[in-house]
């Protein structure tokens, strides 16, 4: 580097100059210096320390009063920002920063004082009066923005560093609030207008939403919102939806009055998003819902509850859920309205007997809808569902027994063959929605003791459907009771099976040599365990010689492998094929034994009275007539009756029908062995009560015998734990007055409402 370059370099880095007027020198290394030699750096002060110009603080501050004045005129300003920036920086810098703020502050608070006139003077229209006050509150705000754009370094430097010094922004806030917003009468007219702008828009009218904002925006940023605004706002909401509710639930339906409850909430958050502070949501949304819902919960549970529930009213009933969800007690209220109308309504299909025939249908039914509703519109609640059952379990029980005989009959028609009405699946549904009814009612030994009955014809006149079926429903059964309930059904299953196996030996024995002139019948036998079947009473009839015949073979033939056991044989249930020649060709008739036993009459004769087919056969007058009605009045009718009529009388004639015809080859006739006669319903209902008799009497002396003495309410609450039907206070009293005559216990001699125990 050469001589001049060094030199040059020098004279422009001394040259430098900071504010405290300190002059920087540095001696520098020629080029002949040895290397490695230190810079050395050398800061020197003034000599004397600069001043500033003559009334330095009044000019600056004069310039900078201009300027505010300007702003707060909308007019121009003579200097430009950057030099009056500059002014506040350098007025900052030589300690006059206090003194600036504190004329800052006057200047403006003389300009706020001066803008109240207008608003304090005589009324004016509302909307004008709001827009004149936007427009001030604007201004004010744009007037702040700039002078602190000016005045920014004094914010930075000396509000900062005083904590109790508002901010440039926060002294025209102040100042605003304290000479504008907070005079009564601004604020109670600015107030005012608000209000009736909203209710102006809640009463369907448009009204200017930007302006609402501005206002109430300038009300937070004033932090005078819940003050002057807030609570105002909630008196007025609540006086108006107070009033509202009382009108529109006399004047609207109930779908209608929820779908105006929607409709106000959904207004109400439109207006906490467009214009309203967010903190007021909480009050404004609990104060419409305690005037529209909370305060007509019951108005409106009784005026439409049943009427949306018996019309399936899906969308209405998930609204309805919806709304009352968001009040106290709400939902509690809604499902004790749910249950009593479940009560109600499920009672009328239980209680009247004309309602019989479709009983268990319409409970199922009724079932599917409530579940339907509790799934779709209750939100699957528990509660809801827990009260839905109880309401079930309770009216399904106050009609005793039917309900239990019903669904049995009803599993009866569903299992048996013939019924195309659902697949394998679709039955399986069925039969578990068979098994939630099942849960409910009570009296359960009625029910097995009709279903029984019904599974045992089923099984003994082949009619059953499926026995997959019928093996998933005793499974069932067995599941919800327990084995002893299904250990006399499994017992029949098993009597069938063991029925198949002996038949097939029988068939095998039927072709030895001495038996072949005997092969044109097929005979099948069912044997059966007495204490597993219903009990049939024993009828005597006169049988044909062939099948006395086989009776007898049979007899020989089973004793040899079981001996010691008795044959009773029963012609009740029993069926068969007979082949029969008519004009128009040979048919096959599936019919019952009895009905075979008239029809083989006609093989001897053409025509028979009444009298003379009950002579002969013997069949119990009542079950020969429904017999003889099946053969000659129903659809097939292979008999023809004289006189003509539905009803069979003792004088009647009948007479082998040789022009019959049917467009099936074999027909069955036998169906009227699936149906069930008045006495056999009696049979069963009597049935029950002699099993219900005894187990009663168990129930009684098994108690006794462990306590020993025991007064009578305490054995009566005894008993009501350990019996699983229902059962009257005065049947257990006959039933302790039988005991005691029969010698099990006795009453105390010093206390009469006392038993003891008789060992």
């Amino acid at each position: 580097m050469s001589q001049n370059e060094n030199d040059r370099k020098r004279a422009n880095f001394s040259a430098l100059s900071n504010t405290n007027g300190a002059i920087l020198k540095m001696s520098s290394v020629t080029g002949s210096g040895k290397p490695g030699d230190i810079k050395k750096l050398v800061i020197k002060n003034f000599k004397t320390k600069p001043t500033l110009p003559e009334n330095y603080q009044e000019k600056t501050w004069e310039k900078l009063r201009d300027a505010v004045l300007a702003i707060h005129l909308s007019k121009r300003i003579e200097y430009s920002l950057e030099e009056l920036y500059q002014a506040v920086e350098n007025m900052c810098s030589h300690k006059m920063d206090s003194q600036l703020y504190v004329s800052l502050t006057s200047l403006t608070e003389q300009h706020v004082k001066s803008n109240i006139t207008p608003f304090v003077g005589d009324a004016v229209d509302k909307l004008v009066y709001l827009k004149m006050m936007n427009d001030c509150w604007q201004s004010h705000c744009q007037q702040m923005i700039m002078i602190r754009s000016i005045f920014l370094y004094l914010d930075r430097t000396y509000v900062l560093q005083n904590p109790t010094v508002h901010s440039i922004w926060d002294m025209g806030l102040e100042l605003f609030r304290d000479h504008i917003a907070q005079n009564q009468l601004v604020q109670m007219r600015t107030v005012d207008g608000i209000l009736l702008l909203i209710e102006k828009e809640r009463h369907g009218e448009s009204v200017d939403r930007t302006l609402l904002k501005s206002l109430l925006r300038m009300l937070s940023d004033l932090q005078i919102y819940r003050d002057a605004f807030e609570q105002k706002f909630l008196v007025a909401t609540k006086h108006l939806y107070q009033s509202e509710g009382q009108v529109k639930m006399e004047e609207l339906d109930v779908p209608d009055y929820l779908q105006h409850v929607d409709k106000r909430l959904q207004e109400e958050n439109e207006r906490l998003l467009h214009y309203l502070d967010s903190c007021t949501k909480h009050q404004l949304i609990v104060t419409v819902e305690r005037q529209l819902i909370n305060e007509h919960v019951t108005g409106i549970l009784q005026k439409g509850l049943d009427q949306l529930l018996e019309e399936n009213r899906l969308a209405d009933l998930t609204l309805l859920y919806q709304l009352f969800s968001r009040v106290k007690n709400g939902t509690v209220e809604l499902c004790s309205h749910f249950n009593a109308y479940i009560k109600k309504k499920g009672r009328t299909i239980v209680i009247d007997p004309e309602k019989d025939k479709s009983m268990v249908q319409d409970l199922l039914d009724y079932k599917d809808k409530l579940d339907h509703i509790v799934n779709t519109c209750f939100e699957r609640n528990e509660k809801y569902g827990n009260s839905l059952r109880e309401a079930f379990e309770y009216f399904i029980n106050q009609r005793s027994n039917k309900p239990a005989e019903l669904i049995a009959k009803y599993v009866d028609m569903k299992l048996r063959a013939g019924n195309k009405e659902a697949t394998e699946e679709e039955l399986e549904q069925i039969l578990d929605k068979i098994m939630v009814l099942f849960r409910f009612i009570h009296g359960k030994d009625v029910f097995e003791a009709f279903y029984k009955k019904d599974l045992a014809k089923r099984l003994l006149v082949g009619k059953s459907a499926s026995v997959d079926a019928e093996k998933s429903m005793l499974s069932k059964l067995k599941q919800e009771c327990g084995g002893g309930f299904t250990s006399k059904l499994e017992g029949m299953f098993k009597d069938m099976e063991l029925s198949r196996d002996i038949n097939i030996a029988f068939k095998q024995n039927m072709q030895n040599a001495e038996h072949k002139d005997l092969q044109n019948i097929d005979l099948t036998v069912n044997i059966l365990t007495m204490g597993f079947w219903p009990t049939y009473p024993v009828m005597e009839v006169t049988l044909p010689a062939e099948l006395l015949q086989y009776q007898h073979i049979f007899n020989k033939f089973y004793l040899a492998k079981h001996s010691g056991r008795k044959l009773q044989w029963q012609p009740t249930l029993g069926h068969c094929v007979l082949k029969a020649q008519f004009d128009a060709g040979p048919k096959d008739l599936q019919v019952s034994l009895f009905q075979a036993l008239v029809l083989l009459l006609f093989n001897y004769n053409v025509n028979f009275s009444f009298e003379e087919i009950c002579a002969t056969i013997n069949i119990e007058t009542g079950e020969l007539k429904r017999t003889l009605q099946s053969l000659a009045c129903g659809k097939a009718r292979v008999l023809t009756k004289i006189p003509k009529g539905r009803e069979v009388e003792n004088t009647d004639k009948f007479q082998f029908n040789n022009e019959f015809t049917n467009k099936l080859f074999r027909i069955k006739i036998n169906q009227i062995q699936m149906k069930e006669t008045t006495e056999e319903q009696k049979a069963t209902e009597e049935r029950v009560y002699q099993d219900r008799q005894y187990q009663i009497d168990a129930a009684i002396v098994r108690i006794m015998k462990m306590r020993k003495t025991l007064s009578h309410n305490l054995l009566i609450m005894e008993l009501y734990k350990q019996l699983t039907f229902p059962v009257k206070p005065a049947d257990l009293k006959k039933r302790i007055e039988s005991l005691i005559d029969r010698d099990y216990m006795e009453r105390d001699k010093d206390n009469q409402n006392q038993y003891n125990y008789v060992a």
